[in-house]
């Protein structure tokens, strides 16, 4: 079935007519007459009952009309998807899910920038969101981990993020250490991994999540202690850990902020850093020339001091994204 007949039929029963059908679709009043007999001859049956000023769809009709919306409506959500409007550009974007608060902010900063932009946001972890991006699935991507994003990428290094350990365990004080981690690969598992090795504590998975709320929800039942971004307690309300002999948590992680390769629009890219930058000033995260100045100070002093008057991504409006870790 072609949709341009079906859109004729939707519109000539919502106008009630065939001659305010054509002046909706710019068409002639004829070819109108045209597309409604080939549906008839489709399905076999006249589509009107009766026509003029007593417009009555016949049973056929009233049933094919059904099918018709639902058709024209999926149609027009796919255009809408995938062909963006004449002057509008669409790009896809990806966030790690531990830095999904910045999101209300950075979108706010880049429709500023960028008004034409049809914008498509996924959070999830970082690992896979690379993977995305080199898959061309994503333009951009604001990314949590160690290793490069992926050959043919253009990455630049924002800062790197402190991280803390949080939760109480309700065991573990005398045995193993249980533990709440993201699933391999993850590189802050592995950092993790080496630390709690390093200093000779024998640990545990306790409990393995994929989804950042996972991880949040077993340290705040007690289940096992997490590893996370340094202001996991201001971000979600997380319990800082307390433990005897527990080392230091992983050095920090760098923040990269990642574009596909073969390109993104012309200014999207100078746009896009400052408006990470900007998004991130409530986050932990410290310059990396700081963060090697200062290994042996506190972790306070290579900090940059957080905005005191409201926490990150609190500003703007929130937006959809897709849930993961």
């Amino acid at each position: 079935m072609q949709i341009n007949r079906l859109r004729t039929l939707v519109a000539v029963v919502e106008l009630g007519g065939f001659r305010r059908a054509a002046e909706s679709l710019h068409i002639t009043q004829p070819a109108v007459s045209q597309q409604i007999r080939q549906l008839s001859g489709l399905i076999r049956s006249p589509v009107f009952a009766s026509t003029g000023r007593n417009l009555r769809l016949s049973p056929r009709g009233e049933e094919l009309l059904r099918y018709a919306r639902r058709m024209v409506a999926l149609n027009d959500e796919a255009v809408d998807r995938f062909i963006p409007q004449a002057g509008h550009i669409m790009l896809s974007i990806g966030v790690s899910s531990q830095l999904a608060e910045v999101l209300p902010e950075f979108l706010r900063l880049l429709n500023r920038g960028m008004p034409q932009a049809q914008l498509s946001v996924r959070t999830g972890a970082s690992e896979e969101l690379a993977a995305q991006l080199a898959g061309g699935q994503l333009d951009a991507a604001l990314l949590l981990q160690a290793d490069p994003p992926g050959s043919g990428t253009d990455s630049r290094e924002l800062g790197r993020m402190r991280m803390a350990w949080f939760g109480r365990p309700a065991h573990g004080e005398r045995g193993a250490l249980p533990l709440a981690l993201f699933p391999e690969p993850c590189t802050l598992r592995g950092r993790v991994r080496e630390v709690l090795d390093a200093s000779g504590i024998e640990w545990r998975v306790a409990y393995e999540s994929s989804e950042l709320i996972g991880l949040r929800s077993a340290a705040k039942a007690g289940l096992g202690m997490t590893c996370l971004v340094a202001n996991g307690d201001e971000l979600w309300g997380l319990t800082p850990s307390v433990r005897p002999g527990l080392p230091p948590p992983p050095e920090p992680v760098p923040v990269t902020m990642a574009l596909a390769p073969g390109g993104v629009p012309e200014g999207f890219t100078a746009i896009a850093e400052k408006a990470f930058r900007q998004a991130l000033r409530g986050y932990p995260l410290t310059s990396e020339a700081t963060s090697d100045a200062t290994a042996d100070a506190a972790p306070e002093a290579a900090s940059e001091p957080a905005p005191t008057s409201e926490p990150p991504g609190s500003a703007g409006t929130p937006v959809l994204a897709t849930a993961a870790a």
